[in-house]
């Protein structure tokens, strides 16, 4: 029998140009604002066309690293924001930026039934539901859709709503936050939201889906976060169990 030969698939030409330029960003050698080189120079350096120059400036720019502003040129954005699971609020003081949020709208109902389940909520019983956009100083990053059970949480939409929502639950209600899961999933944002978030029709986005627990173990919070993906980045931490032998 002959000897199969199995060749090594390449990367396009652009992919890797956007690579490196990639590493140069996040190795912080091109600081944020900084004007990229220019097709013309990307492809004298790389010895490629104009067209794939363009591919790999274009690649980023889908990815967040840079941003256009014709006729000017192209720049590096700024660095995605870290998120761990948890409060927006603190998350975005401990990157040095001011938090905000804008209530888009606010109400009592009946949940949906997601949050029926995550909250444990019998037949008859209703949410408090805020719509809300947030911002970083005064980008808006992220559109977070939260419930709360209406007997916790007795006249909240009453009060001051365009904060952290936790503090309101620590200092009106003796409600602790301690713990908190998420399910993370990469999404095409809708048309509406995409206006909201500033951002191209269609854009990607990272969703969300949290709850919040108290001490005792209930679930006291039931939201979906809509991220802008080229503006968040999440870490995920885990404790790696010992190996169970048989």
């Amino acid at each position: 029998m002959g000897t199969r030969v199995c060749k090594t698939a390449t990367s396009p030409r652009y992919v890797t140009i956007a690579a490196e330029l990639r590493d140069r960003i996040t190795g912080e050698k091109l600081g944020p604002h900084t004007l990229m080189p220019s097709e013309r120079e990307l492809s004298e350096t790389y010895g490629v066309s104009r067209m794939t120059a363009r591919q790999a400036l274009a690649l980023l720019e889908k990815e967040g690293y840079v941003y256009r502003r014709p006729p000017r040129g192209t720049f590096v954005a700024e660095p995605r924001v870290p998120f761990h699971i948890g409060s927006f609020s603190d998350e975005i003081i401990l990157a040095g930026r001011r938090p905000s949020a804008q209530l888009i709208w606010a109400e009592e109902r009946p949940p949906t039934p997601s949050a029926r389940a995550a909250l444990d909520l019998a037949g008859e019983e209703t949410v408090h539901a805020l719509h809300r956009l947030r911002f970083a100083d005064d980008e808006p990053i992220a559109l977070e859709t939260t419930y709360f059970p209406s007997a916790l949480t007795p006249g909240l939409l009453e009060q001051p709503l365009t904060g952290s929502l936790w503090h309101v639950l620590r200092s009106e209600y003796d409600i602790v936050p301690t713990d908190a899961s998420a399910v993370i999933e990469s999404i095409v944002i809708d048309d509406t939201s995409c206006a909201r978030l500033k951002v191209r029709s269609a854009s990607n986005g990272v969703l969300l889906t949290r709850r919040t627990y108290n001490a005792e173990g209930r679930c006291i919070e039931f939201a979906r976060d809509v991220y802008r993906a080229d503006r968040a980045s999440f870490k995920v931490e885990a404790r790696i169990p010992v190996p169970v032998v048989d």
